[in-house]
């Protein structure tokens, strides 16, 4: 795997497998995520950020897709695990530009927003009605593109600078599995990024070549090759590849509100800290506050 950075030693997160046991009672996965998109300057509001809300579906943990038997797409080697849940997108979406726009290095153009990139803030929420348990989210979310892989032309070696913290950022919280240290350059990023392409159903994947979300009809059908309903089987479709991102979400906050029992409600509040000093590397890990709810 192509890093810029060294990986933190990172044990599997304390909330991780209970959070995933609790998503199983769920029909579908879904969740909502929040960003800020900037005010537009003719409001004149008095904030610089504005909420925006949707509902996303929870696509499993980075670097550990879910099986699914109708995936033909190749996928990577069991090498890295992770704690960091995962949704797919259009990048033709509001929210792509929103995480540039609101990340600690914004996008200098839009030709930007078109690549691997992001990290500005999100907050995400699933509520597990059968648990009685809300599950919340806070951190960055970081998008990865077709470019994950590739170099730029002018400067044959070198990776654009969203590429560089893509794999910076995400990649100091992967953990290798147990038993696969010294294979982790068996293991690719644009694989990775396929593989959940091919995760994603027929119908789904055609819905990256829908037109562009959010524009105006002007009471015209959709232009050729951008029909509604389509159904992609190719898992290198040009249009829907073009269009089709994974977002990762790095958590930095995350809180169980256990309320399944009134008279024993709690709410856990689970910090990721990191201790550079502790070797080259550094060592990451959670820490837990019981709180009242």
């Amino acid at each position: 795997m192509s890093t810029t950075t060294h990986q933190l030693r990172v044990p599997p997160a304390p909330w991780s497998s209970l959070f995933q046991s609790h998503l199983s009672h769920l029909e579908s996965p879904e969740f909502v995520l929040s960003t800020l998109h900037p005010t537009p300057k003719e409001t004149k509001a008095p904030i610089p950020y504005l909420p925006r809300l949707r509902y996303c579906i929870y696509r499993g943990m980075w670097a550990t897709l879910p099986e699914n038997k109708h995936n033909n797409a190749p996928q990577n080697p069991r090498i890295y695990e992770s704690d960091m849940p995962t949704f797919t997108t259009d990048v033709r979406m509001q929210k792509v530009g929103e995480l540039f726009a609101t990340s600690a290095g914004h996008a200098a153009s839009d030709d930007q927003e078109q690549g691997s990139g992001g990290g500005g803030p999100v907050e995400a929420v699933w509520w597990i009605k059968d648990v009685g348990t809300q599950w919340r989210m806070r951190g960055t979310a970081w998008i990865v593109g077709r470019d994950i892989e590739e170099t730029r032309g002018d400067l044959p070696g070198k990776v654009s600078s969203g590429v560089r913290v893509v794999k910076s950022e995400v990649g100091r919280r992967l953990r290798v599995v147990n038993g696969a240290e010294g294979k982790e350059r068996e293991w690719s990023w644009g694989r990775e990024l396929t593989a959940h392409f091919g995760n994603c159903s027929p119908g789904m994947r055609g819905s990256w070549r829908n037109p562009p979300p959010g524009t105006p009809t002007h009471n015209q059908p959709p232009p050729k090759g951008h029909e509604l309903g389509q159904k992609v089987t190719d898992l290198e479709d040009p249009i829907a590849r073009e269009n089709f991102r994974v977002v990762i979400i790095k958590p930095d906050e995350v809180e169980q509100l256990d309320i399944s029992d009134p008279a024993k409600a709690r709410r856990l509040l689970y910090t990721f800290v990191v201790n550079e000093e502790e070797g080259k590397e550094g060592t990451g890990e959670w820490k837990v506050e019981e709180l009242w709810p």
